[in-house]
């Protein structure tokens, strides 16, 4: 299989005032051809360090990148035309209409002035097309962005955290635009520390954690590795997750702060006994709700021996603030 972006033993490291900090750490990607690739980890996980040597904007320590099936950055003034990225914020101006700010990123890029048209369609911006961009929402300025890097009908859109900031209904437009534009044979490589998000969208994912892959494949096949759990809610939660793992279940915690209890003695495998272990020692749940194994289960057992996180919804201090 040829992959759109494929890197091996891909490695950089910061120096610090503590010494040097690994981001990426032996990193081997594989983004297949087509379709929404998900790229997920919590902050500071190396996502953007990962999407930034890709695009050549830092240099790696170590390891290989293939774009296309050709080494960058050596072969990067080859393959560039082919690739759209949005991995800043970028810049418009506000009185104008986004389908004049179109025009003129098209002439400043030599990108054909009719592609504005075609290109405001594909993001469902052409009834808003004539509107001034400071009366979009977030989102359809997201989607303008968007829009933009389609210019040049580059075959590989590279998206990091792409509806930071969004609203629901933001969030919803966007997914709506990725799967959209996958589905016209562009390949979506997506970053996120959303996992839950980015599943609803996704064909495949790669996890990353402390800079380094922690499963990669099908969403569907990755799903059905995972294990279901039991969502507790409870007073001391500290106390109870501790109670629970000397039991022989495995606990995790989620973004909210309740605990997700998986596994456990197959003589207690009824989630009912969890009530009944934690009652005997005054502890009275508030919530007890099977879960269904989903992308942010699978993280939180892949990295429960790391005492790794999932990062809640909103910006943290994340790769792009390294120095």
């Amino acid at each position: 299989m040829t992959y759109a972006i494929e890197t091996v033993s891909l490695r950089k490291t910061y120096r610090t005032r503590k010494g040097r900090t690994v981001a990426v750490g032996g990193l081997d990607l594989k983004v297949p051809r087509g379709g929404v690739h998900g790229f997920l980890g919590p902050n500071g996980s190396g996502k953007t360090t990962t999407i930034r040597m890709v695009l050549g904007l830092i240099r790696a320590d170590a390891g290989e990148i293939r774009v296309f099936d050709r080494i960058v950055p050596r072969a990067l003034p080859d393959v560039i035309s082919r690739i759209g990225a949005i991995v800043e914020q970028p810049r418009f101006f506000p009185g104008f209409s986004g389908r004049k700010n179109l025009l003129l990123l098209a002439q400043a890029i030599g990108a054909p002035a009719q592609r504005v048209p075609t290109v405001l369609e594909e993001v469902g911006l052409g009834p808003r097309g004539r509107d001034r961009f400071r009366t979009y929402s977030l989102g359809m300025k997201q989607r303008l962005a968007i829009a933009a890097t389609l210019l040049k009908d580059p075959e590989l859109l590279i998206f990091d955290e792409p509806t930071n900031g969004l609203d629901p209904a933001g969030i919803h437009e966007i997914r709506s635009t990725m799967r959209g534009l996958a589905d016209r044979g562009r390949t979506v490589l997506v970053s996120s520390h959303i996992l839950s998000e980015v599943q609803l969208v996704a064909d495949t994912v790669s996890i990353i954690g402390r800079g380094r892959l922690l499963a990669e494949g099908a969403v569907d096949t990755i799903l059905a590795g995972g294990s279901a759990s039991v969502r507790v809610d409870v007073a001391e939660p500290e106390r109870a997750a501790d109670l629970l793992a000397r039991a022989g279940w495995t606990v995790n915690r989620s973004p909210e702060g309740r605990l997700l209890v998986s596994g456990g003695p197959a003589a207690q495998s009824d989630p009912a006994m969890i009530t009944r272990v934690l009652a005997d020692h005054q502890l009275y749940v508030r919530e007890l709700s099977p879960q269904r194994a989903d992308l942010e289960a699978v993280f939180l057992d892949l990295t429960a021996a790391d005492d790794l996180t999932v990062a809640t919804p909103g910006r943290g201090p994340d790769e792009e603030n390294r120095p």
